[in-house]
């Protein structure tokens, strides 16, 4: 008799506010043993979020490890995939974020190791007062011109004036994981200003292998506010972005916008009534940029 497989478990979890109204919410299936492709696209699909977690044991794990309490246990170390509810992306920060805290309930706080398609990722799960908090170190990015006609085709998508740029801030693609367009608003009102070509943006996007366009204004030395279009992902706007902000870090060490070593909190969400905090870790000597926030998870 052929056996039929349970349909999994999904968590709903949100991440970077301790509040389940607030941050950017996340699908999480902590045993996704056997599931192909197609499942986890449908599952992504299904659940609506911009992302869903997908779990399984690493594959020198011995058979059936995945699995204490619905949730895999040996080592704290586990393979992990990322969906949109329209493909697979490399890296999501706020999924990451959103998985430890899960886990962290389940089997405590302490290390972790996510094996990522982008790399390897470790995480620290901490509790602070009542809540638990997720921090992730990012895989080795790196920063790159953005040619000026793919420059002008991003700012005709989203109807910005070249003039509304900041002029300190040059336009970059970032990478800390996964890719992003970083441009700067030369003012508040320009950020909270987003109404964009969903097609034309996405186009673009796609052409240049792009998961998010981080838009960033800068409040003060240290605070941030930023937005992220995420057209490939058939999400207007992501309202926390973990692998952006990671982005973002590198992006402002390697222009020396920022000291080698410095703590950022980037403000997100507040536009779309899910307001969030990130906050980006910047250490001397270390290429790799930290991420944290806290996660709560979403009642049924």
């Amino acid at each position: 008799m052929n056996s039929v497989r349970a349909t999994p478990e999904v968590l709903r979890y949100t991440a970077f506010s301790d509040d389940p109204e607030g941050g950017n919410p996340a699908g999480i299936v902590l045993d996704a043993t056997g599931l192909g492709d197609e499942e986890m696209l449908a599952i992504a699909a299904d659940v609506g979020y911009s992302e869903s977690a997908f779990l399984t044991a690493p594959p020198s794990a011995p058979s059936g490890q995945a699995r204490s309490g619905g949730a895999p246990d040996a080592g704290r170390a586990y393979t992990i995939r990322y969906f949109s509810p329209k493909a697979e992306v490399p890296f999501c920060g706020h999924a990451t974020v959103a998985t430890a805290v899960a886990l962290g309930e389940r089997i405590g706080p302490g290390d972790l190791v996510f094996t990522t398609p982008a790399g390897i990722v470790p995480v620290t799960v901490e509790r602070e007062g009542g809540a638990l908090r997720a921090t992730l170190t990012s895989v080795e990015p790196y920063v790159e011109e953005i040619a000026a006609e793919d420059l002008a085709e991003a700012l005709a998508a989203l109807d910005w004036p070249a003039g509304d740029l900041d002029p300190a801030f040059p336009p970059r693609v970032a990478f800390a994981g996964a890719r992003h367009l970083i441009l700067a608003a030369a003012t508040r009102e320009r950020l909270g200003l987003l109404a964009y070509d969903f097609a034309r943006l996405e186009a673009l996007m796609h052409r240049l292998d792009l998961t998010t366009v981080q838009l960033v204004w800068r409040a003060d030395a240290e605070i941030f506010h930023v937005r992220d279009p995420f057209p490939v992902g058939g999400v207007v706007e992501d309202p926390a972005t973990g692998a952006a902000a990671a982005a973002l870090g590198a992006y402002l060490r390697e222009l020396r916008l920022v000291p080698e070593a410095a703590v950022l909190t980037l403000h997100q969400g507040e536009d779309m009534g899910r307001p969030g905090v990130l906050t980006v870790e910047l250490r001397a000597g270390d290429r790799r940029i930290r991420v944290s926030g806290a996660g709560a998870r979403i009642p049924a």
